[in-house]
């Protein structure tokens, strides 16, 4: 730590630092970034899109939040007249209090469970794992308000959007096409449901968020690892994944644990940010290095996918994330980004290329793709065709709709893919919960003084921005556990809202 700290590399970079502060650069961009703020807070057209609608306003007050959050903490308080009935038993016994003191630590055991879900190979995992998880997670949440009392499931923080968006996943079960394959796709909504549940109650303190970003970037280190390892070990080209006329000097797509080079490109685009955060708001030189080590591995590993949604998408991220973080560095930021594209690997440069030729067959293998979801959609605009994937294939097929060689496996559009299963209340539900969040997390960053709890929750707005742009050339949620990791980041943007606020009132 001495050696790095006195090292040449350290003091050409605090000079650097030093220099820019005192800079007219510096200047310009600290009157760049106030510039910003007066057009969001004074401008007619951005003013509505980031102050909080008339639904999100109600939502708290609502009889409807009231009743819900009654019913879903009445087991809590059930537990708690249990206690106070036997107090002095409980007080006495051992077990009761570990129990207790485990339900006070459910944000810990989340961050373990989080790196277990995402590290595991497809092979040996069961998504019914990632119920029996989360329903865990629910019971210590519960055991921590039978000890204290004073811990509750926050309905309120959650919003209404995201209860439309389960309310229509309930109901494309009951009008699904294949109702017994739609249950099945019901229990992973269910788990990323209780993930957002369990995220936004648990976490009390920026020490916790901290823990669940640090089980991100164990997912994101060891996945990348692997990955890596996967590139090293020669790991063979697969046709279907690339066009090899157009891509002849690009190398195999690597996947890690998840079976497809996308998916596990939209998990880095999901956690990257949030590994970013860490080393921003860790306090111990160590913990940066760990995060930063995991960032590397993370950024190469992106890279080796090869998938160019995922690639915008974490681009769109870190703009979004520099802006919330720190809006003066945004032409710092710009300037390193141009000056590292002469850097890219040919392969990389090329791939970035393909996205613009009309002549890439993976490009063009998507317009199909998109033409069945939206005749779907016009079908079947109010309840469309059922949960899952499994349910629009089905639609598709009977009224031949699709007409390409590539089998039809769903939209390749996230937001066409929910509207064709669960139509405009689905579409409704998922749009605006994700604006919901998106506005509730960047307002509580933008009024928040300097934390780690400000830095993580910008990072998760950023990750939730670079994936609604990525879902429009990808289907997200076609594994359930990335859907799950999608939510996941959804309520840890929330859970950081709701500190930031807490912070400021304070």
């Amino acid at each position: 730590m001495t050696l790095l700290k006195e090292s040449y590399l350290c003091h050409l970079l605090l000079l650097l630092a030093a220099a820019y502060q005192n800079s007219a650069l510096h200047r310009l961009a600290v009157r760049l970034g106030a510039w910003c703020n007066r057009q969001i807070e004074e401008s007619a057209i951005l003013r509505p899109l980031c102050r909080e609608g008339a639904v999100a306003r109600s939502w708290p007050g609502s009889q409807t939040c009231r009743l819900l959050s009654w019913l879903l903490n009445l087991p809590g308080r059930l537990l708690r007249a249990f206690y106070h009935l036997l107090e002095d038993a409980f007080e006495s016994s051992f077990f009761a209090q570990l129990v207790f003191r485990l339900g006070d630590e459910t944000a810990v055991a989340q961050s373990w469970l989080i790196l277990l879900l995402w590290i595991i190979p497809y092979e040996y995992w069961n998504n019914a794992y990632t119920l029996l998880g989360f329903l865990a997670l629910l019971l210590l949440l519960h055991a921590g308000a039978m000890g204290r009392g004073d811990r509750r499931l926050d309905v309120e923080r959650i919003g209404f959007y995201p209860l439309l968006f389960f309310g229509a996943v309930i109901l494309g079960v009951v009008f699904s096409l294949t109702r017994n394959v739609s249950v099945r796709f019901l229990i992973y909504h269910l788990s990323a449901a209780l993930c957002v549940l369990v995220t936004v109650s648990a976490v009390r303190s920026a020490a916790e968020l901290k823990r669940l970003a640090a089980g991100a970037s164990g997912c994101v280190a060891i996945s990348s690892l692997y990955g890596i390892y996967q590139r090293l070990s020669g790991l063979e080209v697969n046709e279907s994944y690339v066009d090899l006329d157009l891509n002849a000097d690009m190398p195999s797509r690597v996947m890690s644990f998840f079976d497809n080079p996308n998916t596990f490109a939209e998990v880095l685009l999901l956690l990257l940010p949030l590994t970013l955060a860490l080393i921003l708001c860790s306090k111990h030189l160590f913990t940066k290095l760990l995060a930063s080590g995991a960032f590397l591995l993370g950024v190469a590993a992106m890279g080796m996918t090869y998938c160019r949604a995922a690639w915008i998408g974490i681009a769109c991220a870190m703009v979004v994330m520099v802006f919330l973080w720190k809006p003066k560095l945004m032409p710092l930021f710009f300037a390193l980004c141009l000056l590292a594209i002469p850097f890219l690997p040919a392969s990389i440069w090329n791939r970035i290329l393909t996205i613009f030729d009309s002549s890439d067959s993976s490009t063009n293998s998507r317009f199909p793709l998109f033409k069945a979801g939206l005749d779907v959609i016009v079908r079947q605009p109010l309840s469309g065709a059922g949960l899952g994937t499994a349910a629009v294939q089905r639609y598709v097929k009977l009224l031949n709709l699709y007409h390409a060689r590539t089998p039809f496996v769903h939209s390749h559009n996230t937001y066409l893919q929910v509207w064709a299963e669960l139509g405009i209340l689905g579409i409704t539900g998922l749009v605006g919960s994700l604006l919901w969040g998106v506005k509730r997390a960047a307002h509580a960053v933008r009024h928040c003084g300097s934390s780690a709890a400000r830095t993580i929750t910008a990072a998760a707005c950023a990750a939730l921005c670079g994936a609604m742009v990525c879902g429009l050339a990808d289907y997200l949620w076609n594994y359930p556990r990335v859907m799950c990791m999608f939510w996941f980041v959804f309520a840890m943007a929330l859970a950081g809202a709701k500190l930031c606020g807490e912070t400021a009132e304070a």
